[in-house]
């Protein structure tokens, strides 16, 4: 029960409905509204893998995947399974949802890496002879066809003639009596041919009469001389209902035959349909695909700039206001956050947000928020969001809370009895509509009972007391609501580590409360509580700055990554037209060849016609001397040594084909340091040159005089202490290296890293940090007394 009225506060009925919209099926429409919310993570992986590959493969086709000719057909083949007839359109809405599910078959048979729709579609049966079969009896109309059977061909035959022979006996009637007709016209009533006759001449055309005009002035009459093909028609026309009817039986009895694969084939194109659904609506989220964590392996709950789906589709659709993303990292140790801040802004929306999100990732859609997204699976999602009264039940604010609340533990029961909780829990203005100290207590109680029985509890709440929960308890963690009080209003902003703090009194202060009354006010709440205040502002600009110096530093890392990509691509250039040259100087060398070898020929040949002579001889090696002249390279000259730069000299990097400007003179090892536009870099001496081509001159290093010999001085023990020991248990590898790097830097000595046995992969990761950093010389398990393999002692140069 409970689980259903957290459906219903989180409004997850109209997130269904959202979804429902990309559905291309009746059928995936239905299911979609109807979405079953998965039991366990198996099924919920298996949902997500169908949304990547359906997400994947729709990337790839210049269309969105078709489910053209598929219908619910899903009556018709109970229909058929009872012995009934089937209608021709039932019939043709069978034929038209195999050709469609064949076609998506194929599609999905002709993409690779799409494991999971691959073996989706392994058992699909199509019956392509059961389809043509229909088509071949039915026509696009609905109507058995003449080519059904010989017999119905003959039938409609005879019907066509019958029709005919009335028709023109008709006519005759018309013409010969036309005085007594109302008007030149051949109808019907029912399945008789009449013709409109006057009433005050019915007696000059015998025959039934089948109808009379409301006025009454004209009979509708079937003359005595056609009765009798009248009755034929009949016999005729039963005949062909009869035949119809015969073919239809022969069609169902073929489609009852294999019901269970329609069946089946219905459920496959649904399953199809519906993951379809869900990677449309995820791209029009632009969601990202979230990843199941397992906080006892110290994974943080990552979700960055989440927005609330059902506001931004009240955005799109229905003009809303622009969606304020809030960010969630909940480390692994902790089990309840508490939210605090004034009222409207945002704390129940965080916590709808959170509940969405949780929910959307069971039933296999992406969460609008950043990548990565990484989350549990909550086998529960508990809510008491909003107010529960009811004037029949005399339940108050408070009493309505409690009774969820009591259904809440209830319902966690099944939690207690595994070895980890796998619930999420929401509460909103937990303890409140009581007496404030009474209230307060049972919170505490109440939040200090779940973070034993639940993997995570969100409260929102005004009671000061539940803000100190965090200094007492590991387990708990506080976040608020950011206030402007400049504009007196929220800035629906999330702020995680800092309390929210009271604004009652400042407000009333700037909404034109007299100042003595505020005053007044401020000496009943006592010093201590400003104190706190002005302790959380402190908090709040600080993490201001903070926020401030981080987007500035995002700004210069965009800046220097932009400016590498240049420099890159500008390499890469100059590297494709260092090819492109050597390419073409290696072609004009070839044809040279090959032209130097065909005036060589020519040279042989007129020697080899009649008999050479010593004039000849002397001819034909001027010739080649000249063909040698011609296309020998001329050597490259020698360059020019003697040039030395100096501190603002301008040189050229031959590697870069660069000029530069000298920071530094050249050292004993013959390196310098030089600058071409932003960069700086050093370089050796025979990698440059002057602007006019001078290579520079050689350092020449003296001759070391040999030191006299003395005993290396002994390494003073190295201690441990709390400034040379880095603590990174419970961190990301990500994370620990950033702090790994900043104490290397600040080291001169031996460091020890503490980062725990766990499953090893801190472990590992820091090692691989140490072994390619250039101040680590060398790094160490620590002794046994230290902490043995859970310690690293790096050795810093």
């Amino acid at each position: 029960m409970i689980q259903a009225e957290t459906l219903e506060l989180l409004e997850w009925h109209r997130l269904c409905q959202h979804l429902a919209t990309f559905a291309a099926t009746k059928l995936g429409a239905i299911a979609s509204t109807n979405l079953p919310i998965p039991t366990s993570q198996s099924v919920s992986e298996q949902l997500l893998a169908q949304t990547k590959e359906v997400y994947q493969l729709e990337s790839r086709l210049t269309t969105s995947l078709s489910f053209d000719g598929i219908q619910d057909i899903g009556d018709s083949i109970e229909r058929a399974e009872l012995r009934g007839i089937l209608a021709g359109d039932e019939l043709l809405a069978i034929a038209t949802t195999l050709a469609g599910a064949r076609n998506l078959r194929r599609v999905i048979d002709n993409q690779e890496d799409i494991p999971v729709l691959t073996e989706l579609v392994a058992d699909l049966r199509t019956y392509p002879e059961l389809e043509q079969e229909i088509h071949r009896c039915i026509d696009e109309r609905g109507t058995v066809a003449d080519r059904a059977s010989q017999k119905l061909s003959e039938i409609r035959e005879d019907l066509r003639r019958l029709r005919s022979q009335i028709n023109q006996k008709l006519h005759n009637i018309l013409q010969a009596k036309s005085n007594a007709v109302q008007e030149q016209l051949i109808t019907q009533r029912g399945d008789r041919f009449v013709i409109p006759v006057k009433a005050s001449h019915k007696d000059v055309i015998p025959g039934i009469v089948h109808d009379t005009s409301t006025s009454g002035v004209t009979l509708y009459v079937e003359p005595n001389s056609i009765v009798p093909m009248g009755n034929q028609l009949r016999q005729t026309l039963k005949r062909e209902q009869a035949e119809e009817e015969a073919i239809r039986r022969v069609l169902t009895e073929q489609v009852a035959a294999v019901t269970p694969d329609l069946e089946r084939l219905l459920a496959i194109v649904t399953t199809l349909d519906l993951a379809a659904a869900r990677s449309r609506y995820s791209y029009w989220l632009k969601a990202n695909p979230p990843r199941f964590i397992n906080r006892d392996e110290k994974e943080i709950i990552t979700l960055r700039q989440l927005r609330h789906p059902l506001l931004v589709w009240q955005q799109q659709h229905e003009q809303g206001h622009g969606v304020i993303p809030v960010d969630l990292l909940v480390s692994p140790h902790i089990k309840v956050v508490t939210i605090t801040g004034p009222n409207t802004g945002g704390k129940t929306v965080t916590l709808k947000t959170l509940g969405l999100a949780a929910l959307m990732a069971k039933v296999g859609l992406f969460i609008p928020a950043r990548e990565p997204v990484e989350m549990p699976w909550f086998d529960q999602i508990l809510a008491d969001i909003g107010d529960e009264q009811s004037l029949q039940q005399s339940l108050s604010t408070f009493s309505g809370h409690i009774r969820r609340i009591s259904r809440i533990l209830n319902a966690l029961e099944n939690d207690s009895q595994l070895p980890t909780p796998h619930s999420l829990v929401l509460l909103d203005e937990v303890g409140a509509g009581t007496d404030p100290a009474e209230g307060s207590a049972l919170a505490i109680a109440l939040l200090q009972y779940l973070a034993e029985h639940a993997q995570l509890t969100i409260a929102t709440t005004h009671f000061g007391e539940l803000k100190a929960l965090k200094y007492e308890d590991a387990r708990f963690e506080n976040a608020s609501v950011e206030f402007d009080e400049a504009t007196l209003s929220p800035t629906y902003r999330l702020l995680w580590g800092i309390p929210g703090r009271s604004n009652a009194l400042a407000i009333a202060l700037r909404l034109g409360l007299k100042p003595e009354v505020v005053e007044n006010a401020k000496t009943q709440v006592g010093e201590a509580s400003d104190e706190v205040n002005q302790v959380i502002a402190g908090l709040e600009a600080q993490r201001r700055r903070q926020e401030t110096k981080a987007a500035e530093a995002q700004k210069l890392l965009q800046q220097a990554e932009r400016l590498y990509k240049e420099v890159s691509d500008k390499a890469a250039s100059l590297e494709e037209r260092e090819k492109s040259l050597r390419v073409s100087q290696e072609m004009a060398v070839q044809q040279a060849i090959a032209q130097a070898k065909g005036e060589i020929a020519q040279v042989i040949r007129r020697l080899q016609q009649g008999t050479p002579t010593a004039q000849d001889a002397q001819q034909a090696t001027n010739a080649l001397n000249q063909i040698t002249q011609k296309y020998q390279p001329a050597p490259a000259p020698k360059p020019k040594i003697g040039f030395m730069p100096k501190v603002g000299d301008r040189i050229r990097i031959s590697q870069f084909g660069q000029t530069a400007e000298v920071l530094t003179a050249p050292d004993e090892d013959g390196e310098l340091n030089v600058r071409f536009g932003i960069m700086k870099m050093t370089v050796k001496l025979q990698d440059i040159e002057s602007l006019d081509g001078q290579k520079a001159e050689p350092i020449v290093k003296p001759k070391p005089t040999p030191a006299p010999t003395t005993p290396p001085p002994q390494a003073a023990p190295a201690i441990r202490t709390s400034k040379n020991t880095v603590d990174l248990r419970g961190k990301r590898v990500a994370d620990a290296e950033i702090e790994l790097d900043k104490a290397i830097s600040e080291a001169n000595g031996p460091i020890w890293i503490i980062h725990g046995h766990g499953t090893g992969k801190l472990r590992q990761g820091v090692h691989a940090f140490l072994q390619q950093h250039p101040r680590v010389s060398s790094y160490e398990p620590a002794e046994q007394a230290d902490g043995g393999s859970g310690v690293t002692i790096a050795h810093v140069s």
